[in-house]
């Protein structure tokens, strides 16, 4: 069990020894190119993949990026070379041990993370809800001439579309989802979204919403451990999967079967993935709540002294 000790910040801090997080850095590094090492190769011959470029396009947060490893706020690196240590501005040294310094958060930074904190525990205390069958992808090519990928086959024509979606409900409750709805397709939806009512309509049971749990881990790396990060990205990852499979969108030629939710057995299935995802967002959330809390809290007592 790792031990904690104070240091001269009187900041307690979890110690783990030179192998233990050295182990964990070269396992993120496997890890990373176990989930992304063909698509970067695709990626470099400018081949696109709807699924992956997503995450790394739409999400401002690189490869690269992603690849790079920090134990999170609150760890203490033990360690015998300098060189081993993570590539991070933030660290502090102190004998032969380092750790993010509290001192180099960003205080431009604190509001928006007392903000990213504040939605993620209001979505976590509502209840789920599972009833939107993944239709946002639809409600973004109703009536439209260009489809956002038009390099890839739509399973329907325009008139069988239009039809499909006016026969369903639209009830998105994702702000960064519903935004790209076409014009004639956003009246239809059954809830008013906006940037500024964002905290009241995140709900827990959204594919939108667990997959952005991806981007409240990233967005204050380093302060945020990269197993995090990672395990955030994985979820993003299949949500990601999840959201094409059911999109009017044809990826049969790549390896994705159709998740048909204009079919009864279709929405079903939808909403099993969409359950799943959610039970594997729940740890996430949590995990985030109470890291954010945390460098929330140390950032602010440290300020305050």
């Amino acid at each position: 069990m790792p031990e904690t000790t104070t240091y001269p910040t009187n900041q307690k801090l979890r110690v783990l020894k030179n192998g233990d997080w050295f182990a964990q850095k070269e396992q993120h590094k496997v890890r990373i190119e176990q989930l992304i090492g063909d698509y970067l190769v695709t990626r470099s011959q400018h081949k696109k993949d709807p699924v992956v470029d997503f995450l790394f396009e739409y999400y401002a947060f690189r490869p690269s990026m992603l690849k790079r490893w920090s134990p999170g706020f609150g760890v203490a690196l033990g360690f015998e070379n300098p060189s081993d240590l993570p590539e991070l501005d933030e660290l502090i040294i102190s004998e032969n041990h380092a750790w993010l310094d509290v001192d180099k958060f960003p205080e431009k930074r604190l509001r928006s993370a007392q903000w990213i904190l504040a939605m993620l525990k209001n979505t976590q205390e509502k209840r789920p809800s599972f009833g939107c069958f993944g239709m946002h992808e639809w409600a973004m090519v109703y009536k439209i001439k260009t489809p956002r990928h038009n390099q890839i086959p739509l399973r329907m024509n325009s008139e069988e579309l239009a039809e499909f979606v006016e026969s369903r409900p639209l009830v998105c409750t994702h702000f960064d989802a519903f935004r790209f709805f076409t014009e004639p397709a956003k009246p239809m939806n059954k809830f008013e979204l906006s940037r500024e009512n964002f905290h009241n309509t995140e709900q827990p049971g959204c594919i939108h919403s667990n997959m952005d749990l991806y981007k409240w881990a990233f967005k204050l790396y380093p302060w945020i451990g990269s197993d995090l990060i990672l395990e955030a990205f994985e979820l993003a990852l299949e949500a990601r999967t999840i959201d094409m499979k059911a999109s009017p969108y044809d990826l049969r030629g790549r390896g994705l079967e159709p998740i048909k939710i204009e079919t009864e057995e279709g929405r079903m299935e939808y909403i099993q993935a969409q359950e799943a995802i959610y039970e594997r967002g729940k740890p996430i959330r949590k995990s985030l709540i109470q890291k954010y809390q945390y460098l929330i809290d140390s950032v602010s007592e440290n300020q305050a002294n």
